[in-house]
């Protein structure tokens, strides 16, 4: 398993014509506890997909669908384990005043950016450490791609995401009428999240149904951070994928690392040639005007 690199299994099957029923009970035969790891990283995948919507009956039958013949009672087990059963993301209680915000529409796609925090963008994915899996959720600004703001918890709860958040608005203080970008995830429509946007003078968006191609500057960062990161290293634990993660982050992704979109600078450069030849351009035209 250490040896797939970026493939997934599934696509590691169709290039050897091989079932993935067939690879899960070869797993079992060989060792166990890589056979466990798979279950568990597909119940993680499915919970992302489905936005922690699905209980371990609906789990199992996704499995199955999938190809992974699993008991129920071995699925509810590691949805435990994993705190995928008995989450409040779809129990937040949302007021009337707070479901008039509760509807809202993709803007991203709409906005022509000149600057930094104009348009914010944000998602959730998971990471496996030696034992066990941690979710990480990101904001990003899209008009440099630089991670304002991130966070890692064991749990798929509303907390996730709300820290990411506000180490974001806690780093940048944007001016009000920001754009937050999302998916449609119980996560992002949580009342506390809500508010917390809210309260700060940001305008909630969010991606179509059914298109995470919406959201494809996170999606492109997250495979990054494992292509480039995660895959190549063991974590011991949360301790020190946080460590791990960190450096990558704060140290190598945003100040180190030349990105192709960017004409091949980093986020951090970026960034200050931006707003360094806007001040530029501000002080030509008072020159002009003074000048009139």
């Amino acid at each position: 398993m250490s040896l797939q690199g970026g493939l997934s299994i599934e696509r590691m099957c169709q290039l050897v014509g091989l079932s993935r029923v067939g690879f899960y009970r070869y797993l079992r035969a060989q060792d166990p506890w890589d056979e466990e790891m798979g279950v568990r990283s597909e119940i993680q995948r499915i919970a992302l997909e489905h936005q922690g919507r699905y209980g371990y009956r609906r789990m199992t039958a996704e499995l199955g669908r999938r190809g992974m013949l699993v008991n129920h009672k071995r699925v509810a087990r590691l949805m435990r384990e994993e705190s995928l059963i008995g989450t409040k993301l779809q129990s937040s209680s949302v007021s009337a005043e707070e479901r008039r915000h509760e509807i809202y529409i993709n803007l991203a796609n709409r906005m022509k950016l000149t600057g930094v925090n104009q348009l914010w963008v944000a998602d959730i994915t998971f990471v496996r450490s030696k034992r066990e899996f941690v979710y990480l959720a990101v904001v990003l600004g899209r008009f440099s791609r630089k991670v304002v703001g991130w966070n890692l918890e064991r749990t798929l709860t509303a907390r996730l995401p709300l820290g990411a958040l506000e180490k974001a608005l806690e780093e940048r203080r944007p001016e009000p009428g920001l754009v937050h970008h999302s998916d449609r995830g119980a996560q992002y429509s949580h009342a506390a999240y809500l508010l917390t946007l809210h309260m700060h003078g940001v305008v909630p968006s969010v991606s179509r149904p059914g298109s995470p191609s919406d959201n494809a500057n996170c999606e492109s960062f997250f495979r990054t951070l494992k292509r480039e990161e995660v895959d190549a290293k063991e974590y011991r634990d949360l301790e020190d994928l946080w460590l791990n993660i960190s450096e990558f982050i704060e140290c190598y992704y945003k100040r180190i690392r030349l990105h192709s979109a960017l004409g091949y600078r980093t986020p951090e450069e970026f960034e200050q040639v931006s707003v360094s030849s806007r001040a530029a351009s501000i002080s030509s035209a008072l020159k002009f005007e003074l000048a009139r």
